[in-house]
């Protein structure tokens, strides 16, 4: 037996009438909706001309899209108004280049609330039963009263909206007869809203309509019906102008708990559709800001480094904030979430310490937080991640994207000798992904003013009879200086897991050349992915390469 002693107009019971499958069983009070026998009340809803009497007829749009260009048309017109209203091999020499490590870049979101939404919701005294039409509510021009048979509890229950509305303990809580006011676009998204609080389902399948209903239950606070508008909008095809309209959702529709797994599958959408940022950067550079902060805030993001990254970001910023005040907000409150700092080159860490984007307070912390990460031993790094991570969900500025660029950790010697010491950690699997013919780069680094990079291989030895591990060492294509380089690489081996001397050469470089060794180790690839590999500890290959410039 069910407990029947529930108080429906005790805010509590809020929480078990929303939608459910159990809900829709045993709630439906269809055949009670705007009928005398079971009523109490006499909703009284006054339909006025909207602000822009600009009038949303969902049936009038065949589309989402042109839904959405009708209601940034009404925003615009709004604001318009709003504004005038406030005035032991040889070495191997090798064509090699390393794609461009800046291939992708050389280099205010109002909270506009939808019209239909607009309208400030009264306060419990405000909003009680009132018949005069010209109250201080809305001085809009009331076209309509339509009235309504309803039933408190079932609304109250629903909706603390209509709970307050019935239970304020004034005296006009106590009428028959009670009183709303809406906009002519509210109309047809209300009498949806009031059926669903009585049958639980929703009679418009389109997208438009939904998310007219859906801000519609977010005015009249029935977090039911947003869970049920926001799982039907979920099921609809996703596209990218749809899931921008749903991040661009009022912020109070935004923040509900409720439209949540809704907002979250429109920036999967978004992140899956430009994860390849270099494929679609026009695209990309057109998107409003929450269209760019779920890209860039995947872990899957396709880019070069994280300095690509960082390019990309102030290329934007410059061309939707053209004004240096607007671009250091946005970029210190939203976009420097997104940037990974930490994964950024030294390099470019130190030109952002004087970019006049950024505040320098924000620059000079965000770079010593960088290099103080840097400098932590492998372990630490993966630690503090997690701790981050853990203390804020929306933090993943220590979680490291698969870059197309492998970063690499520097030691840089300017006596005797201009020298730099190179580390390059690979994983098991990066290794693997190699087979049978595939190249993997690092990123670039610099000696004598001049860059370079290492890339691994999987190619065939010499004889081409069996496929083999090798790795290069290139300059970057940078006009026809030509630079003479001496050079070791190393590997950590078991047992002692010591760095282990394998080549040392020289070499004259000029731009576009790569010099290395197409079987480092020696070996047979099968021979070195074994599980009983001597060279890859805890699944980490760690190779090593010294440059040497001699005069």
């Amino acid at each position: 037996m069910r407990e029947t002693s529930l108080d429906l107009f005790d805010p509590r019971s809020l929480m078990e009438s929303e939608y459910s499958p159990t809900c829709c069983r045993d709630g439906d009070f269809g055949f009670a909706f705007n009928d005398s026998n079971f009523s109490d009340r006499v909703l009284q809803i006054e339909v006025a001309v909207d602000p822009a009497e600009i009038r949303s007829d969902v049936d009038g749009f065949h589309s989402l899209a042109d839904w959405a260009r009708h209601r940034k048309r009404r925003r615009e017109d709004l604001k318009k108004d709003s504004d005038v209203d406030n005035a032991g091999c040889p070495q191997e020499i090798l064509n090699s280049t390393q794609p461009d490590i800046d291939e992708v870049v050389k280099c205010e979101n109002e909270d506009d609330e939808t019209v239909a939404m607009a309208e400030e919701l009264a306060s419990g005294d405000e909003a009680s039963n009132s018949n005069d039409s010209n109250g201080s509510r809305d001085c809009s021009t009331v076209v309509r009263v339509q009235s309504l048979y309803i039933s408190s509890p079932i609304l109250a229950a629903k909706s603390p909206f209509f709970y307050k509305l019935f239970s304020n303990g004034m005296k006009e809580s106590e009428q028959r007869s009670v009183s709303i006011r809406i906009h002519t676009s509210e109309e047809a998204a209300l009498m949806e809203l009031l059926n669903f609080m009585y049958s639980n389902t929703l009679t418009t399948t389109a997208a438009p309509a939904l998310l007219d209903v859906l801000m519609a239950a977010d005015k009249f606070e029935v977090a039911s019906c947003m869970r049920y508008c926001s799982k039907l909008l979920r099921n609809l095809p996703m596209t990218s102008e749809s899931a921008l309209l749903y991040l661009d959702l009022p912020s109070s529709v935004l923040m509900a708990d409720a439209v949540q797994p809704l907002t979250d599958a429109a920036k999967q959408f978004l992140a899956a559709r430009y994860k390849d940022v270099t494929k679609y950067q026009d695209e990309v550079m057109n998107l409003p800001l929450s269209g760019l902060e779920a890209i860039l805030s995947s872990d899957d993001l396709q880019v070069a480094s994280e300095d690509t990254v960082y390019d990309f970001v102030l290329k934007w910023a410059r061309a939707q904030y053209p004004k240096l005040e607007d671009r250091r907000e946005v970029l210190g409150s939203t976009l420097a979430r997104c940037i990974r700092f930490p994964f950024m080159t030294c390099r470019k860490l130190k030109k952002v310490l004087t970019c006049n984007d950024f505040d320098h307070e924000l620059a000079s912390k965000v770079v010593l937080e960088s290099l103080f990460f840097k400098a932590e031993a492998p372990h630490r790094q993966k630690t503090l991640a997690e701790e981050k991570s853990l203390a804020s969900s929306t933090s993943r500025r220590f979680v490291e994207r698969t870059y197309k660029y492998r970063p690499v950790k520097l030691v840089e010697f300017e006596l005797p000798h201009q020298q730099c010491i190179v580390y390059l950690d690979l994983k098991r699997e990066e290794c693997a992904n190699l087979f049978p013919s595939g190249r993997l780069y690092s990123q670039a680094f610099h000696l004598g003013g001049q860059g370079f990079f290492l890339s691994a291989h999987c190619n065939m030895d010499q004889q081409s009879s069996f496929h083999c591990f090798g790795l290069f060492l290139g300059m970057q294509e940078k006009g026809s200086v030509s630079f003479a380089v001496d050079y070791e690489f190393a590997a950590r081996s078991k047992p002692t897991e010591e760095y282990m001397s394998k080549y040392k050469g020289n070499y004259t470089f000029t731009g576009g050349k790569a010099v290395g060794y197409r079987n480092l180790f020696a070996l047979h690839w099968t021979s070195f992915m074994a599980d009983d590999s001597l060279y890859f500890i805890n699944g980490v290959l760690h190779l090593r390469a010294e440059l040497t410039i001699k005069h």
